[in-house]
């Protein structure tokens, strides 16, 4: 599978952006879909993630309550609504896709590009 992340952009503390990630790919509903981003000089951390098969959705600490992942198995698309957003959200955002995917990156097999997300004070 190939996945296509857009959405992200500058925004306001307190504001809201919208992330989609497109993927390529007759299996797309098979996947587990997740998202983690990375600021300069850390790792990539997990956000949300989906489960293909029940819907599952699981949440980073930091951004439970604020953010929402979706999935549209029928648009191939998975979707990160991010809500009060803060400065600390400021990272570039991947999209991801595995059989059994976890918080750990390593479980995820395929990448999306990333989009940068930043949010002023």
């Amino acid at each position: 599978v190939q996945l296509q992340a857009s959405g992200g952009g500058l925004v306001q503390a307190g504001g809201s952006l919208r992330l989609s990630c497109a993927a390529s790919g007759r299996t797309f509903s098979s996947y587990d879909m997740g998202w983690f981003r990375q600021s300069p000089g850390k790792e990539r951390e997990f956000v949300a993630r989906i489960r293909w098969s029940s819907g599952s959705t699981y949440y980073a600490d930091s951004v439970k309550g604020r953010f929402t992942i979706s999935r549209d198995n029928a648009k191939n698309t998975v979707y990160l609504q991010m809500n009060s957003l803060k400065p600390e959200d400021t990272a570039v955002y991947y999209c991801a896709a595995g059989k059994l995917g976890t918080s750990w990156p390593r479980t995820w097999d395929a990448w999306g590009q990333g989009t940068q997300v930043t949010v002023s004070s």
